[in-house]
């Protein structure tokens, strides 16, 4: 499943900064507060808009389960849809819904500072955390109609050039909320790993997470049809855990060839298989090809993403069921490595290690 490399253990900010340093503009978002009609560069046409020219479906009722942790069967529930559409919602979590509310406060707060303030924590060419735009951008012609501020561990030093005499809350909020998710992907990972192989649900025990926190903003845009707020793509690690002020989720169905939109449940939380948790599962478990819509001329949206896999200095091989027979799909992969495979191929990446 997931083995250790002997050498020191370097962290996930560490591996991007090895990664080709990305152009700065491709870094400093658009100064939203200041615009009054969507620039050039943030224009979509209609058929990049939609892959393959698919329908968006209004609708996700039937696609996308609400699951209660509390629920017996939890597990079985999770790994079925994490199967049919590697995406799914829980309640009764345990993240308490006053830290939800705060962690939406602290982000729109910090979304709210004027451009020229939020340029002072500004992602450097050859960094991970701080403000700028999404990370995918360079593969895309267009850019997205977002800005985003990433933070792995403490945010103090970032926040500290926002807000030099009352950074501390906000600090407090986005540790306490990293703390609360972290406990729910392990308790989340434990289920999935008893689904594929019941006969070692104590590994997932051992496993120990590296991950980012991911604060998205999705400004008022005076043509939202024109534009996208993060383009289609899957995520890199094993799972992803989503908060959200209001809809914008879309889920990619490919048998459908359709986009659906993931309900809005107030109070759940919206987890979905990254590109390394369908390698674990071996196929099993379908990676996730999502998006963000803008949504509105009027209102900001507002996302938390808390991306979590194993430490990059492991290595991740498929669970082989003796049940069923199937062979491995994919080779065993370093995490680092497949990491840097994302950086250059995005999407692609799990094409080169495909047996």
């Amino acid at each position: 499943m997931t083995t250790m490399k002997g050498a020191a253990m370097a962290t996930l900010s560490e591996a991007y900064k090895e990664h080709p340093p990305i152009d700065p503009q491709h870094i400093i978002p658009l100064d939203f507060q200041a615009i009054r009609q969507v620039p050039t560069s943030h224009l979509w046409p209609h058929q990049t808009h939609d892959e393959e020219h698919a329908p968006s479906s209004p609708s996700s009722s039937s696609i996308v389960p609400v699951i209660d942790l509390l629920d017996p069967a939890a597990g079985d529930l999770i790994g079925r849809a994490c199967e049919a559409w590697g995406v799914f919602q829980v309640v009764n979590h345990g993240v308490p819904s006053s830290l939800l509310d705060k962690v939406v406060s602290e982000a729109t707060r910090l979304f709210a500072l004027p451009a020229p303030v939020k340029n002072r924590a500004l992602r450097t060419p050859e960094g991970a955390t701080g403000y700028g735009v999404a990370r995918i951008s360079p593969f895309f012609a267009q850019l997205m109609w977002h800005e985003g501020f990433t933070i792995m561990g403490s945010p103090a030093a970032h926040a500290k050039l926002l807000w030099p005499d009352d950074y501390q809350h906000f600090c407090d909020v986005m540790e306490k909320y990293q703390e609360k998710v972290k406990a729910l992907a392990h308790n989340l990972f434990q289920l999935l790993l008893n689904y594929i192989s019941p006969s070692s649900p104590a590994a997932a025990a051992a496993v120990e997470f590296d991950g980012a926190l991911q604060l998205n903003s999705y400004p008022p845009c005076p043509s939202p049809a024109q534009t996208i707020g993060l383009a289609p793509h899957t995520d890199t690690l094993f799972l992803t855990i989503l908060h959200q002020s209001s809809p914008g989720l879309q889920l990619f169905d490919p048998a459908g060839l359709r986009w659906s939109a993931v309900d809005h449940v107030p109070g759940a939380l919206t987890v979905n298989v990254g590109d390394l948790l369908h390698v674990l599962s071996n196929g099993k478990f379908r990676t996730a090809r999502h998006r963000a819509v803008v949504m509105s001329d009027t209102t900001q949206r507002v996302s938390m993403a808390c991306f979590y896999g194993p430490p990059v200095e492991s290595v991740v091989a498929p669970v082989v069921s003796p049940v069923d027979g199937a062979p491995a799909v994919y080779r065993s992969v370093g995490v680092k490595e497949f990491l840097n495979l994302k950086a250059l191929h995005l999407d692609e990446a799990l094409d080169f290690i495909r047996l």
